[in-house]
């Protein structure tokens, strides 16, 4: 989705004047309107802009007015405010009102591109705002951009559209979260929800490089540079100008490298290899690590102001255990991934119930394999405790003897643990039982027999 603006003005040479410099800056979505009340009806109709450029003196209505109206109907909506008159008392009046800024005519091209950008930015946070006040996360406007992400549980789809907000704007990102999440997954798909999604998106792990090879690496260098160079070589900025580069594990990063990152960050400058030419680069830079950057600025491994930078905006992915309704969708997805054409005899219940107790320390990336090898052992056969690894079926018979002692029957505690997420799956599907079945992976017989013993068929 790219930024959409309305420009409200009388002027017919302003307007295209606005238009001409936006574009110019990176701003396709701009409508031009000369007359105010057609604004308004714009919004009645449903219409929505992220920022609207409104000017005081028009015919008709004037821009107070209509900045009340726009807000009647689109509080999130940042307005602007033009006037050929520099006046503190109808600033004042405009920005109690709820308008963001008030610019005067003229305006150069470089004003108002920074006051828009920071008016969306101002309206991207107020959504993240507000979105952690709903207990109901929004639709996301780029669903496709997040379907490699298995997720369907509240704290997933809050992430995510949190994760699409911050893609509209270009403030680094810092992933953290366990090993095994699916940080470069996040990652990749806030860059197929930005305007950037054309250019390349570079995923560069920092704990793979030597740092010897690091810089090299990552600002390329000219032939001759140093013994071995042959050749002209493009580094990661280079080859990532206008897109998106991941990197991860940047807790790795070597500490007298940081320094150099933060230069880029801060100027969008970097210098290659066997010059002193700086060249100019525009990138978005998400990072990502499982390790606590505190701690380390505490001891000395990391920079404090290169953190701060790259923590523009924070995203946490939770642990596995953390969203446990999440696993059946994921068994699902890896077992149709796994059988391909073939049919796929799903999971029985007894290993339903022990995977959703599991507390995976190696998250998405351990029940992966562990289904990998349970269909390669399955023959064919519905997945079943017997084709699980040995700690598993050990943790099994732990649990048992645990409930043994205590004097509760085995299966209860596991049918009520299925009986649970069952529920949850067939409730988020608006109780529909072949989607409930398919994302369960248990077939729709079992399925209406166990609905009809919860009383909920």
């Amino acid at each position: 989705m790219e930024n959409s603006i309305l420009v409200v003005d009388d002027e017919s040479d302003f307007l295209e004047s606005v238009r001409r410099g936006l574009q110019i800056s990176g701003f396709k979505n701009v409508r031009l309107e000369m007359d105010p009340v057609k604004a308004v009806t714009l919004f009645e109709e449903g219409a929505t802009f992220d920022v609207v450029l409104i000017d005081i003196t028009m015919p008709g209505m004037d821009g107070v007015t209509l900045l009340e109206q726009i807000k009647e109907y689109s509080p999130y909506t940042e307005c602007i405010m033009v006037t050929a008159l520099n006046e503190v008392k109808v600033a004042v009046e405009c920005v109690k009102k709820g308008a963001y800024h008030y610019l005067v005519k003229p305006i150069s091209k470089e004003d108002l591109v920074t006051i828009l950008k920071n008016a969306l930015e101002r309206r991207r946070l107020l959504e993240i705002i507000d979105l952690n006040r709903k207990w109901t996360p929004p639709s996301l406007i780029h669903p496709d951009a997040f379907t490699p992400i298995v997720g369907g549980s509240d704290k997933m789809l809050r992430i995510f559209k949190e994760a699409e907000l911050h893609a509209m704007s270009d403030v680094p990102i810092l992933i953290t979260g366990e090993s095994g999440t699916g940080k470069e997954l996040l990652a990749k798909a806030i860059h197929l929800a930005s305007p950037r999604k054309q250019f390349a998106f570079t995923p560069v792990n920092a704990a793979s490089l030597p740092g010897t090879m690091f810089e090299a690496e990552f600002f390329g260098f000219v032939r001759g540079a140093f013994t071995g160079a042959e050749r002209d070589h493009e580094g990661f900025l280079e080859h990532t100008n206008g897109g998106t580069l991941f990197l991860d594990e940047i807790g790795d990063l070597p500490f007298e490298f940081q320094g150099k990152l933060l230069r880029v960050l801060q100027d969008g400058e970097f210098i290659k290899l066997g010059t002193n030419r700086p060249k100019k680069v525009d990138i978005r830079l998400i990072a990502a690590t499982n390790r606590n950057l505190e701690e380390m600025i505490v001891r000395g491994l990391f920079r404090k102001d290169i953190y701060y930078r790259l923590k523009g905006a924070w995203l946490h992915l939770p642990p596995l255990r953390e969203r446990k309704e999440d696993i059946p969708l994921l068994i699902n997805k890896f077992l149709e991934e796994f059988y391909g054409n073939a049919q796929n005899p799903g999971i029985e219940e007894e290993a339903l119930s022990l995977l959703m107790m599991y507390s995976y320390p190696g998250n998405i990336r351990e029940i992966k394999n562990i289904l990998q090898s349970a269909v390669n052992l399955a023959q064919g056969k519905p997945i079943s405790i017997k084709t699980f690894p040995d700690h598993l079926q050990i943790r099994k018979s732990i649990l048992e003897k645990d409930l043994l002692k205590r004097g509760n029957s085995v299966s209860m505690p596991l049918r009520e643990i299925e009986k649970e997420y069952i529920l949850k799956i067939y409730n988020r599907t608006d109780k529909n039982k072949v989607s409930t079945a398919k994302l369960l992976g248990i077939g729709i017989n079992t399925l209406s027999r166990k609905l009809a013993s919860y009383g909920a068929d």
